[in-house]
């Protein structure tokens, strides 16, 4: 694309010519449709809009450095968007439905895909929506699934540095027992005013605490939360976070590394035990932390302004994986012919 500067780019929607369209109706999911329309038409009594019948996902294609398009770890996003939408009790699409639209929204989109060496990717971002017209509050019979895809830049423009991070007491991201661990929109909802005021204190990401005790690290933002000491990778868990498709590549790759890897509660008291940390997620794969500024106790942890050792490694592994720099030894990658 002669009129698109990839360096340039950042997280935006950027138009592309052709997205991928399923409809269900009367119990059954239609063909797949190809449209360059970037709207849709929609009942304004439609579920999604009310009640918060919607569910999303995010993955990435890159072009390697031998010239192929991958596409990473397609199938576990399908996984989960089956899991999302059981839980609002959506209609579930095939995983063969998802990983057709995908692979056709990259193919028919080649020229989006950024040059190689630009560190930018093409981001498909499916969505399915409840479009049953209605005022009561019930599930679904009618569902949209969309696949859309738009390139985005590097996330860290100058090369991957540390960012501050506010952590936030005093509003929850997810209930133990609601919808932390799907991909739903409320989740979302619920996080943007803790992201403004930290935002405007100077912070670029939020941590929160879990909802019940307020004892326990949770989300780190829109990502997961991982730590690293004593040649261990330690990550949250509980019923309230998102199984992010990151993490779970990281903590292969922290084997893979010859690290240990535990995933297990991790009480507030621990973060000042910890050599590095991070947030991950599709958009930025690692994030590191340089700084957590405690808004309620005005307790600051300090985790240095260089990237550290191990996150550098996972980070760099991880991203050799997706361009083809090295073996993909656990099957994640997809080529698009």
């Amino acid at each position: 694309m002669e009129n698109i500067d990839w360096g340039a780019l950042g997280f935006n929607y950027v138009k592309t010519d052709y997205n991928a369209r399923y409809t269900f109706t009367d119990g059954k999911w239609s063909e797949m449709e190809i449209t360059g329309d970037e709207y849709i038409k929609m009942h304004m009594s439609a579920s999604c809009l009310h009640y918060g019948l919607e569910l999303f996902e995010g993955l990435k294609a890159f072009r390697g450095v031998d010239g192929k398009i991958r596409l990473f770890r397609v199938e576990d996003n399908a996984r989960r968007l089956q899991s999302s939408a059981e839980r609002l009790c959506l209609p579930v699409p095939t995983i063969e439905m998802f990983v057709k639209a995908c692979t056709e929204v990259v193919r028919l989109n080649e020229k989006f895909i950024p040059p190689y060496g630009t560190g930018a990717s093409l981001y498909l971002r499916p969505v399915l929506f409840g479009t049953t017209a209605g005022l009561g509050v019930k599930p679904a019979k009618d569902a949209l699934l969309i696949v859309y895809a738009s390139p985005v830049g590097a996330y860290f423009k100058g090369g991957i540095k540390p960012i501050m991070v506010a952590l936030d007491r005093e509003q929850d991201r997810a209930a133990p027992r609601g919808t932390g661990d799907v991909k739903v929109g409320g989740n979302y909802a619920a996080s943007i005013l803790s992201g403004e005021n930290a935002h405007k204190l100077g912070y670029s990401n939020v941590l929160y605490l879990d909802a019940a005790e307020h004892k326990y690290i949770e989300e780190c933002g829109a990502a997961n939360f991982f730590g690293i000491k004593n040649n261990t990778y330690v990550t949250p868990k509980s019923p309230s976070i998102l199984p992010s498709i990151t993490n779970m590549s990281l903590r292969q790759i922290a084997e893979d590394l010859g690290l240990k890897v535990e995933q297990r509660p991790v009480p507030l008291e621990e973060l000042g035990t910890f050599e590095e940390c991070g947030a991950c997620g599709t958009a930025a794969v690692i994030s590191p932390i340089g700084k957590i500024f405690d808004m309620q106790t005005n307790k600051v942890y300090e985790y240095g302004s260089e990237v550290g050792k191990v996150s550098m490694q996972m980070y760099t592994r991880l991203q050799d994986i997706q361009y083809g720099r090295h073996e993909d030894k656990h099957g994640w990658i997809t080529i698009v012919e």
